[in-house]
């Protein structure tokens, strides 16, 4: 766990031994047993809060990027369907004068109006 090896471990338990006392080393061995389980359920969930975060925070910039490119699909859509700036268009073409009024009336037209030979 920590680079202690079974030696190192016997070495440990040895000087507790001598410290501590035999009658009261088995209460301490489990003071620290409950201890170090303890501590392991409690980074086991700061791991999966963390993990938890960094997934929500995953699927934000997931969930972002998806709307930026949907946004920008979008955009040049519209762009491709709009008729061209007004700088670029060819201007409308201008009636020409027609040179024979007359050619272009109604039958109606002229039957009503007084004809001057």
């Amino acid at each position: 766990m920590f680079g202690i090896g079974m030696p190192e471990l016997l070495v440990i338990a040895v000087i507790a031994l001598l410290v501590v006392g035999p009658k009261k080393l088995p209460d301490i061995a489990k003071a620290l047993g409950k201890g170090l389980s303890e501590f392991r359920k409690v980074t086991e969930d700061a791991t999966d809060t963390i993990k938890e975060t960094l997934k929500t925070d995953e699927i934000k910039k997931d969930m972002n990027d998806l709307k930026d490119s949907l946004l920008a699909d979008t955009e040049e859509k519209n762009a491709r369907s709009r008729p061209p700036a007004p700088s670029t268009m060819i201007p409308p073409r201008r009636p020409t004068p027609n040179p024979r009024p007359d050619l272009h009336r109604s039958p109606c037209t002229v039957s009503h109006e007084k004809r001057h030979y």
